[in-house]
């Protein structure tokens, strides 16, 4: 089965503590970390796109411009529902390699068994923290986001912390690492993780 919500892959960060731009590191086989997850994600999801200031990658996929001059995540939700006729949407980080299915469907549950009308995002939780961007976040909290853009508020964590948005917890790290730093974009590569992940654990 694939869900019939559009998934976003938010792939126009600055990359500043990775010294490149890490969407387009190649991994996996793949020319680039975009490329990997847009594969990755297609198995899952009927339509899947990439989010970002620009065309950058070299492969076909469908684009979502951002229609801020601004560039943070705030943003590129603000765009998604701005262009997308969509109530609710998948998001999650290109630097976010090993989410896998399992992750997505304990998401998809949450959201689909929500009894309160007024939840306006379903967000992964590990024991590092919250994890904004994977989750899936509905069109309800637009208003939110047109809010703390205005007010020059771009921090994800704020955005949720003024919603009634809703937790899902995982005990397990692993999902959810990020790669920020050419050290953990290094060690990644060289770990049998890698290769297990896509596998619907």
């Amino acid at each position: 089965m694939k869900y019939t919500i559009p998934a976003v892959i938010f792939a126009g960060g600055r990359s500043s503590r990775m010294g490149t731009d890490k969407a387009l590191l190649p991994f996996a086989g793949y020319t680039s970390l975009s490329e990997f997850q847009y594969n990755k994600v297609s198995q899952w999801f009927k339509t899947v796109y990439l989010s970002s200031k620009s065309n950058k990658f070299n492969f076909n996929c469908p684009i979502l411009k951002d229609i801020y001059k601004e560039s943070s995540p705030l943003v590129g939700i603000a765009s998604i529902f701005q262009i997308l006729k969509t109530d609710a949407v998948f998001i999650l980080s290109v630097d976010a390699p090993l989410v896998n299915r399992y992750v997505i469907d304990k998401l998809w549950e949450a959201y689909t068994h929500d009894t309160h009308a007024n939840t306006s995002a379903i967000i992964a939780q590990s024991p590092n923290g919250l994890q904004p961007l994977c989750g899936i976040y509905k069109r309800s909290i637009l208003p939110f986001v047109l809010q703390n853009i205005s007010l020059n508020k771009h921090r994800l964590s704020s955005l949720l912390r003024d919603t009634p948005s809703k937790t899902v917890f995982f005990e397990d790290d692993t999902p959810f690492t990020n790669l920020n730093t050419q050290e953990e974009y290094q060690k990644l590569l060289t770990s049998h993780t890698l290769f297990t992940h896509q596998k619907d654990s």
